[in-house]
């Protein structure tokens, strides 16, 4: 029996490596990012049995999100060190940036919806 991961076992593992990166990535964000927008890290996703992150973002103003996701793109080697310093992950996975669209659309809704124009519609 021993040497076997379920699958229960092997979800928990990811769930707690992308709670410790997604924690660690805002930290460093907030650490070497010059304040001139907000980037706020929404989710992780675990690509390639975790060989591989790919750390959601949401950026403010949003004529910044570009700019912000090439600083984020540039600083990856040193995300990557950071995050082996500060935690004890085995393996640290190669990381990769994505503007979290799917986030901003569901922000966008809750906006729409919370109008009371709509809302009377609604009812």
């Amino acid at each position: 029996m021993g040497g076997f991961i379920t699958e229960k076992t092997s979800s928990q593992k990811d769930g707690r490596m992308t709670d410790i990166i997604k924690s660690l990535a805002a930290d460093f964000i907030e650490r070497e990012s010059n304040r001139t927008s907000l980037i706020t890290v929404t989710r992780v996703e675990l690509i390639d049995r975790g060989r591989e992150a790919r750390i959601f973002v949401t950026v403010l103003p949003d004529s910044m999100a570009e700019t912000a996701l090439e600083f984020l793109k540039r600083m990856r080697s040193d995300l990557r060190s950071y995050v082996t310093e500060k935690s004890r992950l085995f393996r640290i996975p190669r990381f990769d940036f994505i503007l979290d669209v799917g986030e901003k659309n569901r922000q966008r809704i809750e906006e729409i919806s919370s109008n009371p124009e709509v809302q009377s519609d609604i009812k």
